[in-house]
Order: C-alpha cells, then structure tokens, then sequence
C-alpha cells in the first residue's frame, strides 16, 4: 500500500504531520506538499512556469506550486507507479458546502481523483485546531476501510472531523454539501504608501444547513463524509437550454 499525502496549508502544517503519523504502519507513506500556504488556490495547475521539488530534513517534499501541481506532479512524474490513495490534509478548518469550490485541500484529493486513484480530503472543524490526532484518527479508519474493503468505481471523499477529542466524537455520518449565504463584503484598508488596498471577505454563514448536510452532522459531533463527483452538467437544465437556444 502507498499513500500519497498532500495538504494545501504547505509542508510544514501540523495537520499533514498528524496525518503522516496517524497513517503509520499502512504503508507508504509518501508526502508531496506545497512550499508555502496555498489555501483558496482551488484546481489550479501552474502553467507559465517551472515547478521545483525539494526534500525537506523530515523527509517531506515540497513544490513551489499549487496543490493541484503536487499532487499531479508526484503522480506523472515522480512516482514510478501510481499510488493506492491520494489524502490531502488535515486541514486548519472547514470545508464544507461552497468552500469545496475553492478548497485547495479538496483540489489536491480531486486531482487524485481525476488521476484514477480513490481519495479524500481531510479537514479538521474550529478555530483553535487542538485535535489534530482526532482527524487523524477518522482519516486512519477510513483508510483502514477502504484497503479492507476496497470500492470498485471511482471515489472522492470529502471528510470533516469537529475539533473534539476522539472520545467526544458521536461517529461517522454520510453528508450532503450545505450550502453557504455570500461572502462577507471585502475590507478596505490605506497601505503605508497610501494605496487603497483589498482583502477578500471571509466565507458566509451557513444557510442550508439543514439534516442530512456536512454543517448539520459537524455541529452534532459527528464527522461527516460527503462522496463528491467532479461533472459540473446542469442534468435538469438541459431540455430547457436547448429549447431556449431553439427558440
């Protein structure tokens, strides 16, 4: 068995290395991150310019890239063989509902995906991040399942752990993504040289938040595990486009 770990916090984050150590003893354990905090940077492939990767003293790897890049760049070009699982994290707080649009956490697990190669992506729920060792534990036991009993069709999991210690933790609950109201309005501000400047507003509250969503299962003390598919087709709108387009 080889994993293939990768984070979009950089290679430096202790939730990659509480993933690392959590994971010890399946196998493999190869980690292929970014050089430095890559969170946002959603699918992004760096395209204009050479990527670099380096070794770190721990044994990590590290790319001048994006998430997507480390991971696409240790499958295409730096393994001899493709890995048995991609997982990306432990992420510093949540991704659920529309952040998975912008997760460079979930990017990482979906170019697994996309490669051919069954993945998750692993974040941990809170502000504090204190118990890593419990994401730890869940990204473990499901990585226990999957080489136990193997799923036959391509899979990306989405997977969300409150920041509770293990024993606090209800289980495991199979999630839909919620969904988020809009972002909060950027913030404005002077810089030392009297320019105006910009910073993106921090993600909405919650709307659907409903049974059945990520939000719902988090807030109750489970982790949630949402199965995700990457075809963005609009199914119920296509009679109605070509008939629009008809028209």
């Amino acid at each position: 068995m080889r994993i293939l770990l990768s984070n979009d916090d950089g290679y430096f984050a202790p939730g990659i290395a509480a993933l690392a150590e959590a994971l010890q003893g399946l196998g493999e354990i190869i980690v292929v991150a970014p050089e430095r905090d890559r969170s946002g940077a959603s699918n992004s492939l760096t395209l204009d310019r050479p990527l670099s990767l380096r070794q770190a003293p721990n044994g990590f790897h590290f790319v001048n890239g994006t998430p997507t890049d480390c991971v696409h760049l240790a499958v295409t070009g730096m393994l001899d063989g493709l890995p048995d699982m991609v997982i990306s994290g432990i992420n510093h707080g949540a991704n659920m509902g529309d952040d998975t649009i912008y997760s460079g956490t979930v990017a990482a697990a979906t170019e697994g995906f996309l490669l051919g190669i069954p993945a998750m992506a692993v974040s941990l729920v809170g502000k504090e991040a204190t118990h890593f060792a419990t994401a730890g534990r869940i990204a473990r036991e499901l990585a226990e399942r999957f080489i136990a009993q193997p799923i036959s069709e391509p899979v990306l999991l989405n997977v969300n752990v409150p920041d509770l210690p293990a024993a606090e933790l209800r289980g495991l609950q199979v999630t839909r993504l919620g969904k988020r109201h809009k972002a909060e309005p950027v913030v404005r501000i002077r810089s030392p040289r009297h320019e105006t400047m910009y910073w993106v507003g921090a993600a909405g509250a919650a709307q659907d938040a409903g049974e059945g969503t990520d939000f719902y299962a988090v807030a109750a003390g489970y982790a949630s595990v949402t199965p995700l598919q990457v075809d963005l087709t609009h199914q119920q709108q296509l009679s109605r486009i070509r008939s629009w387009l008809a028209s």
